[in-house]
């Protein structure tokens, strides 16, 4: 949609200090899509689940914040039953459907 954008940002995140885990940063994600009724993140970090919605600011901005450990993640957004890319994601991977997953890398 031209109206949609959308953003990620990272910044570290306390969790519990262990010598063979690398510390979890917290993503945010955003999506700007106010005539939305509903979006998902959804990307291999849930397992593909599409039933926890996003949070959807007063100003039509969606949001969601997650704590990953340092990778590489595919996903994308479900909006309205409808599957697209974020918008900001300059990084896709082919997907076996014949479209293409936004990549997300978590660095240390």
């Amino acid at each position: 949609m031209a109206t949609n954008k959308s953003s990620l940002s990272s910044s570290k995140s306390a969790s519990k200090t262990t010598t063979n885990r690398p510390k979890k940063k917290r993503v945010i994600f955003t999506f700007y899509s106010p005539q939305a009724n509903n979006v998902s993140l959804v990307g291999d970090f849930n397992n593909w689940d599409y039933t926890q919605s996003m949070k959807k600011d007063k100003d039509g901005t969606w949001k969601a914040k997650l704590e990953l450990e340092p990778g590489r993640y595919e996903y994308r957004l479900l909006v309205d039953g409808e599957w697209q890319n974020d918008p900001n994601c300059h990084n896709l991977v082919p997907n076996q459907f014949g479209t293409q997953n936004c990549i997300l890398e978590v660095s240390n």
